[in-house]
């Protein structure tokens, strides 16, 4: 067994409107439709699809519940300008920035939650 990468990871959102429009105008992030209108966030090669609690299709995670979830996101744009960004957006970073260790070796990252709190890290390789 060799796994090369996820596609896609899940996300349980309260909302499915709230949460494409702040990761569209927070972080750049595309919406995409796909079968039958289901909704995903897509950038680069990834993409997250989005399900609404109490619209969850099956066979799906024992107990999805928004806000438990902890991404990271890698960016190419320099920290403090993403910083800035995130600020000019309204939302509250709630630490950083800081070093880390990513999947390919350390990171400096800035830490802010979406609307339903998940705990969201933007990060550069250093």
């Amino acid at each position: 067994m060799e796994v090369s990468r996820l596609d896609p990871l899940v996300l349980t959102v309260k909302c499915i409107d709230m949460t494409v429009s702040f990761y569209t105008s927070v972080l750049g992030i595309k919406k995409t439709v796909f079968a039958r209108g289901r909704v995903a966030l897509s950038f680069v090669n990834q993409k997250i699809n989005l399900q609404e609690v109490g619209k969850v299709p099956e066979p799906a995670a024992a107990n999805p519940i928004p806000g438990s979830a902890d991404l990271c996101f890698l960016t190419k744009t320099p920290l403090d300008a993403a910083m800035a960004n995130v600020a000019a957006c309204g939302v509250e970073i709630i630490c950083g920035p800081v070093e880390r260790n990513g999947a390919n070796g350390p990171i400096r990252s800035f830490y802010f939650r979406d609307p339903d709190l998940n705990l969201i890290e933007l990060a550069n390789e250093i």
